[in-house]
């Protein structure tokens, strides 16, 4: 009776109403040495600064890549930003907790850990930062939040301009590739917390719709790697395959043979058996100085058919 009562309680909850995707935060090696990376090829503007942190703005703000030392630990994927519509804190914790998510008391990490929700304070903004099942940390936020000060975060100064405009114009955010130990688990909690819907399939995996602009998140299998996040997808002004490998390389990023590392590039063309075009639809891949992984795709890129990967 006390699961089934659970499971009729969760049926009956309320889900956080989200945007769209605001922010990805790369914990690296060194700090310097990525700031110059991605500036140098993407031309992103300073938005903000924190203790240890630079936020990079992409397109137009207020979304972001923030860059954060890594310290002791190796560099990552650290964690990724969701919009949420009519952002109130007490609101998001009371409506995660209908959802089994606890407030953390003690624990590690930004989120204190699995289905676990840590409220934070930087300054005079109060910051929410959700564990999911896999322990994985999503910041929830105000659509307006741009890492900076103000009761919502949305405070920032004039953008420092980047030393120079870069080669590749960074538009906005696509998607996360997340690797977890049960997709089914994962897909049905962020289905019930936040009411997304199946943008698209590749193959059997879903991509789960995040707002109304083609933004997603796919969840799959965790393997020997143990759960993180796989890859984040930018999309780029002009997106033209041979135009942005051409980029690349002149960014000393070189194209990948088998083994992978740092600063490589390479294409992962997919068939109609997983969703792609005919033809296949090329999905472009870089590794930045740390190996972390970054797509880049046109910006009509849903993560479905067609050539670009934008039919949904």
């Amino acid at each position: 009776m006390a699961v089934a009562r659970r499971l009729f309680a969760l049926e009956q909850a309320v889900s956080l109403r989200v945007r769209g995707l605001n922010q990805v935060t790369l914990a690296v090696s060194d700090l310097e040495r990525s700031l110059e990376f991605y500036q140098g090829l993407f031309g992103m503007p300073v938005q903000a600064r924190r203790t240890g942190a630079v936020v990079l703005r992409i397109g137009d703000g207020p979304v972001f890549l923030a860059l954060t030392e890594a310290g002791s630990s190796p560099p990552s994927i650290h964690h990724f930003g969701m919009a949420v519509e009519d952002f109130d804190v007490d609101r998001v914790v009371r409506v995660l907790g209908e959802h089994g998510v606890a407030t953390a008391s003690g624990g590690q990490g930004l989120s204190g850990g699995a289905m676990r929700v840590r409220v934070t304070s930087s300054g005079n903004t109060r910051e929410v930062h959700l564990g999911d099942p896999d322990g994985l940390v999503i910041q929830l936020q105000d659509p307006s939040y741009c890492g900076g000060s103000g009761p919502l975060g949305d405070v920032c100064a004039d953008a420092e301009p980047a030393p120079g405009r870069g080669p590749l114009t960074s538009l906005g955010l696509s998607h996360f590739t997340i690797n977890v130990t049960d997709p089914a688990r994962t897909n049905a909690f962020y289905q019930q917390a936040f009411g997304f819907g199946i943008q698209a399939y590749q193959a059997a995996t879903p991509a789960l719709a995040v707002g109304p602009d083609d933004h997603f998140l796919m969840f799959i299998g965790a393997g020997a790697g143990g759960a993180r996040i796989n890859h984040v997808c930018l999309t780029v002004a002009d997106f033209d395959v041979e135009r942005v490998q051409g980029v690349l390389e002149d960014h000393g990023v070189t194209p990948r043979d088998d083994a992978p590392g740092p600063l490589k590039h390479w294409i992962s063309l997919r068939m109609p058996n997983r969703g792609g075009a005919p033809e296949g639809t090329p999905e472009l891949y870089f590794s930045d100085p740390d190996g972390l992984s970054i797509q880049l795709q046109d910006p009509s890129y849903c993560g479905g058919g067609g050539y670009l990967g934008e039919v949904c």
